[in-house]
């Protein structure tokens, strides 16, 4: 039996069911397809028992309770907390970090439920894995990278989310507040602790954003973020709305399984990467509209997942609803020099262009 790795995070509370909002299913259609092996399956039993499957990288288990007070394992190791969450009358825990294989959840509480899931691995394919680099903060077999730290956010604790992070080359600590605090102070690049930062539920716009974007970025052209940093949705209804994410002078970064809504960002792109990033993996995300922009091009939103003089990069498993502008690529003009990045396994699902 494999063991559970990055199941405990920073500033846990119980979920809000009010905060999730529908399931978003295309984010589960592409085992099978070439690229990823093996079968993800799950069974359980238990009073109340409804559901359990392991997935990518991942697993979940569903079930209904009378109660609301649940303690989760997974192969003896407790799940965060905020990881539990309710959705409509059903509980559902997603365990993320998961080598592929076989895992044993136990639920105790006003439920007893016992689920056996079996896990595969992430189609980790493209040039953002050129040599031996893994992008974000996980390891190429799933588990977090050592010395991660895990951020499990939902709606409610977006904006009181605390970390100390390294500011200086003394190391001394700046304890900062809030999503873009927090990434703002691994900007300086001082602290290389690989960050996690898990979006679960429905997350509207932070009180701190960047021109209403998540920024990720190093503080120049000649000193990059290279710690590692994945943002990543927890189970089938993350969704990021209102806001997209921005990278800059940013190395090793993922991005996945989150649905983009209505981003009325400056920038106005789902997820962009704006200039000299490398190994970046933007993977089984939901890109929907944006909010209508002021021209002609733009009543849909400006770009879905934009990618600008950045190279060694993956887009894979994306699922693009109905976009106006998908997938605008930037590079030098006259050049093939740096021309490295990998399109594959993505849904243009009525996509008008690009």
């Amino acid at each position: 039996m494999t063991g559970c790795s990055g199941l405990l995070g920073v500033d846990s509370e119980k979920g809000d069911s009010s905060k999730a909002s529908a399931s978003l299913n295309s984010r589960a259609t592409y085992v099978g397809s070439s690229g990823i092996s093996g079968t993800p399956s799950g069974s359980g039993s238990g009073s109340g028992f409804v559901s359990a499957k392991g997935w990518l990288n991942s697993a979940y288990v569903i079930w209904t309770a009378s109660g609301s007070s649940f303690t989760v394992t997974c192969d003896g190791t407790t799940v965060d907390s905020l990881l539990t969450r309710k959705i409509g009358n059903q509980w559902r825990v997603d365990i993320p970090g998961l080598k592929a294989g076989s895992h044993t959840i136990k639920i105790t509480g006003s439920a007893t439920i016992t689920a056996t899931v079996n896990v595969v691995n992430q189609d980790r394919s493209g040039f953002a894995f050129y040599g031996s680099t893994v992008p974000g903060a996980y390891n190429a077999d799933g588990t977090l990278k050592s010395g991660a730290v895990v951020l499990n956010i939902n709606n409610s604790t977006k904006d009181s989310v605390k970390l100390d992070v390294t500011t200086d080359s003394k190391g001394n600590k700046t304890s900062c507040t809030g999503l873009q605090p927090i990434l703002d102070a691994f900007k300086k690049g001082y602290d290389n602790r690989p960050l996690c930062i898990r979006l679960i539920g429905r997350v509207t716009d932070p009180s701190v954003l960047t021109s209403g974007d998540l920024m990720i970025s190093g503080s120049g052209s000649s000193k990059h973020l290279t710690n590692g940093i994945t943002v990543e949705g927890i189970g089938s209804d993350a969704t990021a709305y209102g806001w997209g994410i921005r990278i800059k002078n940013a190395d090793f970064i993922e991005i996945s399984n989150i649905g983009f809504m209505m981003v009325d960002s400056g920038e106005g792109d789902n997820v962009s990467l704006q200039q000299d990033c490398k190994n970046v993996w933007v993977h089984n995300c939901d890109m929907f509209y944006g909010a209508p922009g002021g021209d002609k091009d733009q009543a849909k939103g400006d770009g879905a997942l934009d990618c600008k003089k950045s190279t060694y990069v993956t887009f894979s498993y994306n699922h693009f609803w109905d976009n106006g502008k998908c997938n605008l690529l930037g590079l030098s003009e006259g050049t093939t020099d740096g021309l490295y990045i990998t399109y594959h396994h993505n849904w243009y699902d009525h996509s008008d262009s690009r």
